[in-house]
């Protein structure tokens, strides 16, 4: 009974691993131009429309990565509205991404009744370099990264706020 056990447990790690490198190996062969289209329905918006940030070129993008079990994030969210406001008139667009279940980001947003666009995300934190909630990433008008914030933020701080709007 044990040898029929660990030779089950061995032909499934063979297995796995094998299914592991055939991944990597077609990763390898998917051009470039391919890869992009498959990160496109990274984001969804709450209707199940694909987002990007290229939809907002010539606009900068604050980009939230949260949880409605992440109590930090949740703390942040009334300075991160306040912000939004503010932030409106140089061309700044809020974004918040979650993981969760479309179903539950809109139950979130209708029981707190935050004003923002949530949005879900598909993708893994690994693929994001995220290592811990909130995160946060700035993009300036040419779509590109400029910056990552890791952790919770005081969004309408005098010092944050002129932080932003000095990101070029």
């Amino acid at each position: 009974m044990k040898i029929l056990f660990f030779s089950l447990i061995l032909t499934l790690l063979i297995s796995c691993n094998n299914i592991i490198n055939n991944q990597q190996i077609s990763e390898k062969k998917v051009p470039n131009s391919e890869k992009l289209l498959q990160t496109v329905n990274q984001f969804v918006d709450l209707e199940g429309r694909p987002v990007t940030i290229s939809d907002y070129k010539g606009k900068r993008v604050l980009l939230n990565f949260w949880a409605t079990w992440c109590r930090p994030c949740i703390e942040e969210m009334p300075s991160l509205l306040r912000a939004q406001e503010i932030l409106k008139k140089e061309g700044y667009i809020f974004l918040l991404a979650s993981d969760q279940s479309v179903k539950v980001i809109k139950a979130f947003k209708a029981k707190k009744g935050f004003d923002f666009t949530f949005i879900k995300y598909n993708g893994s934190w690994a693929q994001q370099e995220i290592d811990a909630l909130p995160t946060t990433f700035i993009y300036n008008k040419a779509g590109e990264k400029v910056e990552k914030i890791v952790g919770e933020v005081v969004w309408d701080s005098p010092e944050v706020l002129q932080r932003l709007k000095d990101t070029h």
